[in-house]
């Protein structure tokens, strides 16, 4: 909802502004130069992305206007998990890992954090590695180093959208001047044609000029940077997940190793060390 009150704000303000100038609304609507302007982005975006760019785009735009916010329950769940996961294999060894990695949806304990399980890239990052943990003899260092890596790699793939729509953004002012050159043109065509119809024309012209900066500012470049940030949230996720994992493994003792992937969330949503304690006496009730 968040998002929708910022883009009503945004062309609110630009277009109720226009009209308290006295300006004419219905002379902002040039279907020709939205057509220009709207249809060169489109087709440039399309012709410069591949179709798993363009596929996870809307997916990631999808997510955006449905999450507002990260859901709260998922990092007391995660804390939840990774510490019966520990305490399993202080008691049983580093085995009893498959009998949960193998099907986590089938798994008695993965079904208890339903939050964990509504987190695909998160559940698929954790079931990976703690599969890896299990099957060779890894030092810390050297599965921390996979770790980061494969965060990288996942990183990077996921902020193409991001950085698609960016330079749609960037471009759009570009096609705003296109659509104004066009409208120039029929201009001139009309030169000895009357006075108010070259008016008429010119201030058309300058409409895709207008079209094309208000989409880059208002629009293209505030959702490229809503979609990095949501990446972001999501990595975080996963250095929470591999902090744990990189302590446990090291021989820390639960607690300690939860601490550590806790300092890798994001400031709004880090417990503190009281609520991460309080998360634990909780589970174990």
């Amino acid at each position: 909802m968040i998002k929708i009150i910022g883009l009503l704000v945004a062309v609110l303000s630009v277009f109720g502004g226009y009209a308290l100038a006295d300006g004419n609304l219905a002379t902002l609507w040039q279907p020709a130069e939205v057509v220009i302007v709207m249809g060169a982005a489109l087709g440039a975006h399309v012709l410069g992305n591949p179709a798993p760019v363009l596929k996870d785009t809307l997916g990631q735009i999808r997510e955006l206007l449905t999450s507002e916010k990260e859901d709260p329950e998922l990092y007391p769940q995660l804390f939840g998990l990774m510490n019966s996961l520990m305490l399993q294999i202080q008691v049983s060894g580093i085995k009893i890992l498959d009998d949960h990695i193998e099907k986590p949806f089938e798994s008695s304990l993965f079904l208890t954090y339903p939050a964990v399980l509504r987190q695909p890239l998160l559940l698929s990052f954790l079931v990976d590695n703690l599969r890896l943990q299990s099957m060779g003899k890894l030092s810390p260092h050297e599965f921390q180093h996979l770790m980061d890596e494969e965060i990288h790699r996942l990183e990077e793939d996921r902020m193409r959208p991001s950085h698609s729509l960016h330079r749609t953004g960037e471009a759009l002012p570009g096609f705003g001047i296109l659509a104004a050159v066009l409208g120039i043109i029929i201009t001139m065509g009309a030169i000895d044609g009357p006075l108010t119809m070259i008016g008429y024309y010119v201030a058309a012209a300058l409409v895709g000029t207008f079209m094309g900066v208000f989409a880059c500012y208002c629009l293209f470049e505030p959702v490229a940077s809503a979609l990095h940030h949501q990446v972001e949230q999501k990595m975080a996720q996963l250095q929470c997940a591999k902090a744990i994992m990189v302590a446990q493994l090291a021989g820390k003792q639960p607690l300690l190793a939860l601490d550590g992937g806790r300092r890798m969330i994001q400031e709004e949503n880090r417990p503190s060390f009281i609520e991460l304690e309080r998360f634990l006496n909780e589970e174990q009730r």
